[in-house]
């Protein structure tokens, strides 16, 4: 696969560890490990919906691999990891998905156009 998988991977890593952080969880490897398993399952099915290795900068590329990726994510985290969505944390953590998994790519397109 391609390297911009590894950005993204670390995006939801980042999510994981300042979600734990911020709810004064240890920030250790399998924690943040198992916080971020079913986002980063969610992850690997965005890229393949939407071939995300043809076109990793384009913004339906970013846009398609944070809604899969944080829609599968939170029901994956519920139904098949059996923890809680609360509002706060869907919203939350939608946005910080959109931030990080877009917003990585403006920088890129930004620098790319510079």
């Amino acid at each position: 696969m391609h390297w911009y998988l590894g950005l993204d991977a670390a995006a939801v890593a980042v999510f994981a560890a300042v979600g734990r952080l911020s709810h004064e969880e240890p920030a250790s490897v399998t924690g943040v490990a198992g916080t971020a398993a079913p986002f980063l399952i969610a992850l690997a099915a965005a890229w393949a919906a939407t071939r995300a290795w043809r076109a990793p900068l384009s913004w339906p590329t970013g846009i398609g691999v944070w809604l899969v990726t944080a829609a599968g994510g939170m029901l994956l985290r519920r139904f098949a990891f059996g923890d809680g969505i609360a509002a706060g944390f869907l919203v939350a953590g939608t946005a910080f998905l959109g931030l990080f998994l877009v917003g990585w790519r403006a920088v890129a397109l930004w620098i790319r156009a510079s």
